[in-house]
C-alpha cells in the first residue's frame, strides 16, 4: 500500500451494491467530497480493492448474489493487500446478530437502511480520519523499522571492516599475498554449521548470525603475532627454548589487544568476545598439553576448539617455502589421528562430515605463485637476520 503522503487530495470511496439505483444514490451523496468508484458485485469489488490506487474506504452492501457482503469482507481482511481498508456495511438487516457478525469479520461500522445522509457522511468522515491517523502511525512504524535495519547493517559493516582491517594487519607479518584469512573464515563457517547439525543442543545458539560472526572473529586468531619478531615468526628451523617461550606469548598479546579495544568501547562487546576467545585459546589442546593456560577438554571455549581444527587443516594443506604441502586426504588423516588428544572429538566428527567442502575451499582459494614467492623472500630475509644475530663479533667486517 502506498504511503499516506502519496495520496491525492480527495479520498477514494468504493461503493459495492448489486442495485444500480443504490449506487447512483450513494454516488450523488459522496461525489462532492470524495472520489467515488463503484462495483456491482463482490468479485469486482475485490479486484478494485486490490488495485492501485486503492480505496480509502469501502461501503459494502450485505445482500448480494454469489459473494455476499460478509464473504467479501472476510476475503478483504484475509488479504494482506486489502486488510487495512476500513469497511462500513450498509444493509437492511438490522438484527443484532447480523451486526455482530459484521464486526466479527472486521468491519469498522454497520449502518442499517434506510440511510440518513447526515449520519452516513459523519460516519464516513470519522472512519477516514481514523484511517489517516492509523496509516500515519503505520507508515512511521515501518519507516522506523527500516531505519533500525539500515543502522544495524551499517554497524555490522563497521564491525566487519574493523575485524578485517585488524586481521589483515596481522597477516602482513605472515604473507600479505596469501589467502589464509579467507580460507579460515570459510572453514570456520562450514565447520560450525556441521557441528550444529550433529549436536541438536547447539542448533539454537549456532544460528546463521552466530556462525557468520564465528567466521569473522576467526580472522583475528593470530593478531598477537604482531608482537613476535620476524626472526622467530618466519624461522623454519626448530626454535630455541627462549624463542619458543616468546612465540607462545602471542595468544596473550592477542587477548590483551582485544581487551583494550573492549575497554575503549566501554565494556565487553559481543562481536569481540568470540575473537578474544579464539585469539587466546586456539593453541590449547583437548588433552591439556596446549598453551598458554594448559586448558583441558571443555574448559577450552568451543570457538577456539573449532579454530584449532580449521587452522591445522589450513596449515597442512597450504603451500609453504620450507616444507612439503599435504594433500587433503593426508590432512584428514592427521586431524583424525589427533582426535581426543589435540582436538575435540566432536569437532573432528563434524570436520569429517564436511572434509570434502574443506578440500574444495583449499583448492579454490589456494595461494598462487606470487604468494609463495613472497614467502620465500621473507624466509630468506629472516634467515639472513638470524645469521647476522648469531655471528661472533670478531667475524664481522
Amino acid at each position: 500500500m502506498h504511503s499516506i503522503l502519496d495520496r491525492g487530495e480527495q479520498e477514494i470511496i468504493l461503493l459495492v451494491d448489486d442495485m444500480p439505483d443504490n449506487l447512483e444514490l450513494l454516488s450523488d451523496l459522496l461525489l462532492d467530497r470524495y472520489r467515488v468508484r463503484a462495483a456491482s458485485s463482490g468479485a469486482k469489488a475485490l479486484s478494485i480493492a486490490a488495485s492501485q490506487p486503492q480505496p480509502d474506504l469501502i461501503l459494502l452492501d450485505v445482500m448480494m448474489p454469489e459473494l455476499d457482503g460478509y464473504e467479501v469482507c472476510r476475503q478483504l481482511k484475509a488479504n494482506p493487500v486489502t486488510r487495512n481498508i476500513p469497511v462500513i456495511f450498509l444493509t437492511a438487516r438490522s438484527e443484532m446478530a447480523d451486526e455482530q457478525h459484521g464486526f466479527d469479520l472486521g468491519a469498522a461500522d454497520y449502518i442499517t437502511k434506510p440511510i440518513s445522509p447526515p449520519i452516513l457522511l459523519a460516519r464516513v468522515r470519522a472512519q477516514l480520519q481514523l484511517k489517516a491517523a492509523t496509516d500515519y502511525l503505520r507508515d512511521k512504524s515501518e519507516y522506523l523499522e527500516l531505519e533500525v535495519k539500515r543502522r544495524t547493517r551499517e554497524i555490522q559493516r563497521l564491525h566487519d571492516a574493523t575485524l578485517e582491517t585488524m586481521a589483515q594487519l596481522a597477516d602482513t607479518r605472515d604473507n600479505p599475498c596469501g589467502q589464509h584469512l579467507l580460507r579460515i573464515e570459510l572453514y570456520m563457517r562450514v565447520l560450525a554449521a556441521a557441528l550444529a547439525r550433529q549436536v541438536p543442543a547447539l542448533s539454537e545458539m549456532f544460528n546463521e548470525e552466530h556462525i557468520r560472526m564465528l567466521g569473522k572473529s576467526a580472522l583475528l586468531h593470530d593478531i598477537g603475532k604482531l608482537t613476535i619478531p620476524d626472526r622467530i615468526l618466519l624461522n623454519p628451523a626448530p626454535l630455541s627454548e627462549a624463542d619458543q617461550a616468546l612465540m607462545r606469548t602471542h595468544p596473550i598479546a592477542g587477548r590483551d589487544a582485544i581487551e583494550r579495544a573492549e575497554r575503549r568501547l566501554g565494556g565487553a562487546v559481543s562481536y569481540l568476545t568470540l575473537a578474544k576467545e579464539i585469539a587466546y585459546c586456539h593453541h590449547e589442546r583437548w588433552d591439556g598439553s596446549g598453551y598458554p593456560q594448559g586448558l583441558r577438554g571443555e574448559q577450552i571455549p568451543l570457538s577456539a576448539r573449532l579454530m584449532a581444527v580449521a587452522d591445522c587443516y589450513d596449515e597442512l594443506t597450504s603451500r609453504h617455502p620450507y616444507r612439503p604441502q599435504y594433500t587433503p586426504d593426508e590432512a584428514v588423516a592427521q586431524i583424525s589421528a589427533a582426535s581426543g588428544t589435540h582436538f575435540d572429538p566432536q569437532v573432528v566428527l563434524a570436520f569429517l562430515e564436511v572434509a570434502e567442502r574443506f578440500a574444495a575451499i583449499a583448492g579454490r582459494y589456494a595461494d598462487n605463485a606470487e604468494a609463495l614467492g613472497v614467502g620465500l623472500e621473507r624466509l630468506e630475509a629472516s634467515l639472513a637476520e638470524n645469521i647476522e644475530l648469531s655471528e661472533p663479533p670478531g667475524l664481522r667486517p
